[in-house]
């Protein structure tokens, strides 16, 4: 078992004919993930590989093909409209890779979705990846991750790649790696993370890798203190 995706994860990704995503989404195919359907504005009808089918708009896209998770490649300006998009069309796990993201947009953004059912990560993220499913979506480079039974949650990209490493390195395989993203507003908290942790039977314990700036690392402590069950090794750095 893992969280946010598995097996069952139908894949978009939004901005799939730009560099990043053309690049990015193939890693993602070549690792197991379903990867069903793109999205560009003006390039609907063709062809990714030779075999994706390219679509103008997200609600296009999910009618089509039944896609529920999307990872988003698209410039700073248009990255708030894009998840927005995704939302209304009933994307339930929104991974957003965009950086630069303008503090506004996000702050407009996560108020949109706050009683909605979707799980947003980021903005400036690397995205989510569960070894035993084979499904990645997002940057993270595939080759580094175990199947096992801990979960990583981390602020910093590259400080998820070093944990995990390590922890291949060490026979320690992890049930789902997500990087929430660094950007002083983003759409997931540790708190939310932890939430799911708690509850995934395949999960024994948890990495937490915070950085210096906000309140999320406090908010954490606080729940593991109170509600969260299982180990934590968590690490602040900055």
């Amino acid at each position: 078992m893992s969280i946010l995706v598995d097996e069952n994860t139908r894949l978009l990704v939004q901005g799939i004919t730009g560099r990043e995503g053309s690049f990015h989404a193939r890693r993602c195919r070549e690792y197991g993930t379903n990867l069903v359907a793109g999205v560009t504005p003006g390039r609907g009808g063709a062809t990714f590989d030779d075999s994706v089918r390219v679509y103008d708009t997200v609600a296009q896209a999910v009618d089509e093909t039944a896609a529920n998770t999307s990872v988003i490649f698209v410039p700073p300006a248009f990255a708030a409209d894009a998840i927005v998009e995704a939302v209304d069309a009933g994307i339930a796990v929104i991974a957003c890779i965009t950086e630069g993201v303008p503090v506004l947009d996000t702050v407009r953004v996560t108020r949109y979705i706050r009683d909605k059912p979707v799980s947003l990560i980021g903005p400036n993220c690397p995205g989510i990846i569960s070894p035993g499913a084979n499904c990645k979506i997002g940057i993270m480079p595939g080759h580094i991750h175990l199947p096992g039974r801990v979960g990583v949650v981390s602020r910093s990209g590259t400080l998820t790649y070093e944990a995990v490493d390590q922890l291949t390195a060490l026979g320690i395989g992890q049930s789902t790696c997500v990087g929430i993203g660094g950007d002083p507003v983003s759409g997931t908290t540790f708190v939310d993370m932890l939430r799911m942790f708690e509850s995934d039977q395949d999960t024994d314990g948890v990495v937490l890798i915070g950085e210096i700036g906000g309140t999320r690392e406090q908010e954490a402590a606080e729940y593991i203190l109170s509600d969260f069950t299982k180990p934590v090794v968590a690490l602040i750095v900055g």
